[in-house]
């Protein structure tokens, strides 16, 4: 793994998300690109009794087609953090450290943040800190189009790409017998705690 990664801005990323980080020394997230649509930057699964939800944050549509994601503005005219705590709760709450960790990411939703870039950063470093993840993450200045570097992973983590890296199976609180993957990092927070870091 090389010293330096470089990521998309993720809103509750994947473990494989956190295995990257994990094993590299400094990571650079993008904020200088354009904003691309129906990824993981505004949007994560979750595991409920129905099977995989996807929970997205709604932005405000700019004047362009373009907009570059640093600018992406969070939409509050919908109830979105209303409904996404809901779903994580009715999700989750059964889980073994539910209760350990909601109130700290439930804090966070309800800030109000303006920017989305913003939003996953503050849930990203309250992650990281769960999973005594201590690493250096900094922004990228200027944007560099994908040239085929091996470290860098913007594009790869997506939903509509199978993961490269899957977390060893863990009990989940509607699992039935096939382990269920790419999910949210909560999934595995929620289900193995302290212990979660031992997964990725």
């Amino acid at each position: 793994m090389p010293g330096e990664i470089l990521l998309s801005t993720a809103y509750f990323p994947t473990a494989e998300y956190f295995n990257l980080i994990k094993n590299a020394d400094t990571v650079f997230i993008e904020r200088e690109e354009n904003y691309i649509k129906q990824t993981y930057r505004n949007r994560c699964k979750i595991l409920t009794s129905n099977g995989i939800l996807n929970l997205s944050v709604p932005v405000m549509k700019g004047p362009a087609i373009k907009s570059q994601l640093k600018e992406i503005e969070i939409d509050y005219s919908k109830r979105w953090q209303q409904v996404h705590f809901r779903a994580i709760t009715s999700a989750y709450s059964r889980s073994p450290y539910f209760q350990f960790y909601s109130e700290h990411f439930e804090r966070i939703l309800f800030k109000n943040h303006r920017f989305l870039i913003d939003l996953n950063d503050d849930l990203l470093n309250k992650c990281l800190e769960f999973l005594n993840i201590d690493k250096c993450i900094l922004h990228t200045s200027i944007f560099q189009a994908d040239r085929g570097f091996p470290q860098d992973f913007r594009y790869r983590i997506t939903p509509k790409k199978k993961p490269g890296f899957t977390s060893r199976p863990y009990i989940q609180v509607f699992g039935d017998s096939e382990f269920v993957t790419d999910l949210s990092i909560l999934d595995l927070l929620f289900n193995t705690g302290p212990e979660a870091e031992g997964y990725i």
